[in-house]
């Protein structure tokens, strides 16, 4: 097969992904592998598009080869995308698939938008690569590689891919009321074009029925110099190598607000490439929580009830972050009382200072940044300055009293005497540090 490598990586031939595909073209040298640097190439390629488009025509395997930055592909191959599915060239059939590295953090999210872009534009997509960073420094990670490259081998002879979804979007008109004044600080965030009605009728309206007041930043209008380029310059004191002021600008004039609403349309089953450059700018933020507490909201116009990936992607930044979901709302039906809701429910948040823990998204998220910044404190110093003095590093050993109680418990029930004579007690004990709870809120409703 004559394969094109879109490499994604702003860091070109410097990318570690493409490490990997640099090997398996060493052991394939029945194969030709040619590399587009699309990511480092992103400026140049979005005023000649051309030289893109003969490679992709003349390839009979695309593969995507990319970092995971911000739950989904760098912002630069989003845009690459964009172009791509914009030059309306017929890839009906093309095979594609995709392979990346990074530490497992959302890789799910990333792969499925690029998975829906793909069969987007009707390709043949087979089932990608997630590795580790370090993946290919060992025997089992070469070996995975190896596998990866023969399945789909496999499958672009036997004919054997994902299946296509079919989507559809019918917006609603929407309906604004008469303003009142109001106090606070709620940032809306958008990158709202004119053209964007819908989006724009959907803000007037949030602004409107909110009880709050609220400000809308449009980031369409920032002067980005470019995408985050994954240079680590700011990981020791958080300042960007970019001179744009970004950093500046994220911290004095977004975080300083008391809760943040996203107001975006749907575009190739992401946010767009310019919030996905305004996510990735903010690793100057480096891995902290720097807004935990702040609830946030969404205003999406688009079919947002199909977008289960997007859906997962929105409400894994809100658990990562630790704030609080407000809730979404879209254009698809009712939208008016979806947005009062939404308006509603984030000036609860606000008023009574609602913090939910964290779920599954968030806690399991977390727990791999910690390892990482632990791993990497020495060059992450921001991060571990954070970690240290917020508690993250919960690490499960530093339960020490814990783990003694748990042998203690499990010699006790590897022997068959001691179990007999248990019966329920055990399920008593577990329940004693709870009777305290109780009793609290007992000595609560006698004190009213």
């Amino acid at each position: 097969m004559k394969i094109l490598v879109i490499n994604g990586s702003p860091k070109g031939t410097f990318s570690v992904t493409l490490q990997t595909v640099k090997y398996l073209e060493i052991l394939h040298p029945e194969h030709t592998f040619e590399i587009l640097n699309a990511g480092q190439k992103i400026k140049s390629l979005e005023k000649d598009f051309s030289p893109a488009l003969e490679a992709v025509s003349a390839a009979d395997l695309l593969l995507f080869s990319y970092p995971v930055y911000t739950f989904i592909a760098p912002c630069q191959l989003h845009r690459f995308m964009e172009l791509l599915k914009a030059s309306g060239l017929n890839l009906t059939g093309k095979i594609a698939t995709q392979l990346t590295t990074s530490k497992h953090f959302y890789d799910v999210t990333a792969h499925r938008y690029i998975q829906d872009n793909i069969q987007d534009m009707g390709m043949k997509y087979i089932r990608g690569l997630s590795a580790d960073m370090d993946d290919l420094t060992t025997d089992q990670g070469r070996k995975e590689a190896e596998n990866f490259f023969d399945f789909v081998c496999w499958s672009a002879a036997n004919n054997a891919y994902e299946p296509l979804p079919e989507p559809a979007h019918k917006p609603v008109t929407l309906h604004t009321p008469s303003a009142t004044p109001k106090t606070g600080d709620v940032v809306i965030i958008t990158d709202c074009r004119p053209e964007d009605s819908q989006l724009a009728s959907m803000i007037t309206r949030f602004q409107a029925v909110l009880g709050r007041r609220s400000r809308v930043v449009n980031i369409r209008e920032y002067p980005f110099k470019g995408g985050c380029l994954g240079c680590f310059n700011c990981a020791v004191d958080g300042k960007c190598v970019y001179k744009d002021g970004f950093d500046d600008f994220l911290r004095e004039n977004l975080q300083t607000g008391e809760a943040m609403v996203y107001a975006f349309s749907i575009s190739d089953h992401s946010m767009g490439s310019v919030f996905k450059m305004y996510d990735d700018r903010q690793f100057c933020n480096g891995h902290r929580t720097v807004t935990m507490g702040m609830p946030v909201g969404y205003l999406i116009s688009g079919d947002y009830s199909r977008e289960f990936n997007l859906q997962m992607i929105i409400e894994g930044r809100a658990e990562v972050g630790h704030n609080f979901l407000a809730g979404v709302a879209s254009d698809e039906k009712d939208s008016d009382s979806e947005i009062d809701r939404l308006a509603q429910t984030l000036c609860y948040s606000l008023e009574h200072r609602y913090d939910p823990p964290q779920n599954f998204y968030g806690i399991g998220g977390m727990k791999i940044f910690r390892d990482l910044i632990w791993t990497m404190q020495g060059m992450m110093r921001a991060d571990h300055k954070f970690y240290k003095s917020h508690g993250q590093y919960d690490f499960p050993q530093k339960n020490r009293g814990r783990m003694l109680a748990m042998y203690l418990v499990g010699v006790m029930l590897a022997n068959p005497k001691i179990k007999s004579k248990m019966g329920n007690k055990m399920n008593e004990g577990m329940l004693m540090p709870y009777k305290k709870a109780m009793e609290i809120a007992e000595k609560r409703m006698a004190g009213k």
